[in-house]
C-alpha cells in the first residue's frame, strides 16, 4: 500500500505527444495564415504593385524556405544526389505552370472582392480537386461527400450573384467585381484542383517530399513567369517601372506569409489527416470574418451570411463521411 505523502509518478511525455503538438501548432498557424492572407494582401499590396513582381517573389522565398528546411533536417545534400532533371518535370513541371497561373488570378481577385467573399468562393477548389482526383487518380466519393460538394456550388452561386448585384453599385461596377473578382478566383479553383492532383499523382507515383516538388514547382512556375514578361502587360510595366514599382516595406508581410503557408501545408499533408485538413479550413473562414470586421469595419453581407454555413457545412460533412468500397460478398 502506498504510503501518505508518496509522490505520484506522472506519466513522461512521449515522441507521439511531442509530434501532436507540433501538428496542432501547424494547423494553428496555417489556419492564421489563411485566414489573415486575404485581408492582408489587399491591406498591403497596392493597385500599383505589379502582380508578376509579387508572385515572383511569393515563389522565390517558398525556395528559401523550404531549402532551409531541408537543410536543417540533413536531407538537403542527399535530395540534390538523387535530383535527376527529366524526373523534376515530370513530376513537378506541369503542376508548377498551373499554380503560376492560378497566383497570378488569386492576386488579380484579391484586389477586386471583399475578403470574405474572397475565401469563399476559393473553398470551391475542393469540388474541383474532387473531380480532377476521379478523373486522374479514381478516387471517388460518397454519396454524403458528393450532397457536400453541391453545397458548395450553392454557396459558390450565391456568392456570385451578391457580389456582382452589390447595393449601391453601378452595373459597370458590378462587371467590373465580376470580371476581375469573381471570374478569376473561380478559374483560379478549377486550377487548383487540376494542379492538386497531379501533386498527388506524382507524390504516389514519383515518391516525391512535399519540400522537394515546393523547390522544383517554384523554380518551373519562375522560369514560367518570366518567359511571360517578355510579351505580358505585366513585363512592360516591369521595364517601365521597376520590379518593385509600388511596393512599400508592408508589401512583403503578405508575400512571406504566402510562401510559409505553402511550407505549412507541405508539413501538415504531411503529418495530419483529413478532418485536421478540414478543421483548417472551416477555421480560416471564421477568422477572415472576425479579421475583416475588426480592421476594416465590414459587416459581412446578407449573402455571405447564407453561404457561410453552407460552406462550413459542407467541408466538415465532406471530410467526415468519406467514400468506403464495399467489400464483395462471396
Amino acid at each position: 500500500m502506498a504510503t501518505a505523502g508518496a509522490p505520484v509518478k506522472r506519466k513522461a511525455p512521449t515522441s507521439s505527444d511531442a509530434t501532436s503538438a507540433r501538428v496542432w501548432l501547424y494547423l494553428a498557424l496555417l489556419t492564421l495564415q489563411y485566414g489573415a492572407q486575404p485581408l492582408l494582401s489587399k491591406r498591403f499590396t497596392g493597385k500599383d504593385v505589379i502582380v508578376t513582381s509579387s508572385v515572383l517573389s511569393c515563389e522565390l522565398a517558398k525556395v528559401i524556405c523550404a531549402i532551409l528546411l531541408l537543410a536543417k533536417g540533413g536531407n538537403l545534400k542527399k535530395q540534390f544526389k538523387q535530383w535527376r532533371l527529366v524526373n523534376a518535370l515530370t513530376a513537378s513541371g506541369l503542376p508548377a505552370a498551373i499554380y503560376a497561373l492560378q497566383n497570378s488570378l488569386l492576386q488579380i481577385s484579391y484586389k477586386n472582392l471583399d475578403s470574405l467573399t474572397f475565401s469563399i468562393l476559393n473553398q470551391t477548389k475542393l469540388l474541383f480537386t474532387a473531380f480532377f482526383t476521379y478523373l486522374i487518380l479514381g478516387h471517388k466519393q460518397s454519396q454524403r461527400q458528393f450532397g457536400a460538394l453541391m453545397l458548395l456550388v450553392v454557396a459558390a452561386t450565391l456568392l456570385s450573384i451578391g457580389a456582382s448585384s452589390g447595393k449601391g453599385s453601378s452595373s459597370k461596377d458590378s462587371d467590373l467585381v465580376f470580371l476581375y473578382g469573381i471570374i478569376p478566383v473561380m478559374v483560379a479553383s478549377v486550377l487548383s484542383g487540376l494542379a492538386s492532383a497531379l501533386c498527388q499523382w506524382a507524390s504516389q507515383v514519383k515518391k516525391h517530399t512535399s519540400y522537394l516538388m515546393t523547390i522544383e514547382m517554384s523554380f518551373v512556375g519562375i522560369f514560367c513567369m518570366l518567359a511571360s514578361t517578355f510579351k505580358s502587360p505585366d513585363g512592360e510595366l516591369i521595364r517601365k517601372y521597376g520590379f518593385f514599382h509600388g511596393w512599400t516595406v508592408w508589401t512583403w508581410i503578405p508575400v512571406v506569409m504566402n510562401a510559409v503557408g505553402g511550407i505549412l501545408v507541405g508539413l501538415v499533408t504531411a503529418h495530419a489527416g483529413g478532418v485536421k485538413k478540414g478543421f483548417v479550413i472551416v477555421s480560416a473562414l471564421l477568422v477572415t470574418a472576425l479579421l475583416q470586421f475588426i480592421f476594416d469595419g465590414e459587416p459581412p453581407s446578407m449573402h455571405c451570411l447564407v453561404a457561410l454555413p453552407l460552406v462550413i457545412s459542407s467541408i466538415v460533412i465532406y471530410q467526415k463521411y468519406p467514400y468506403v468500397a464495399r467489400k464483395k460478398e462471396d
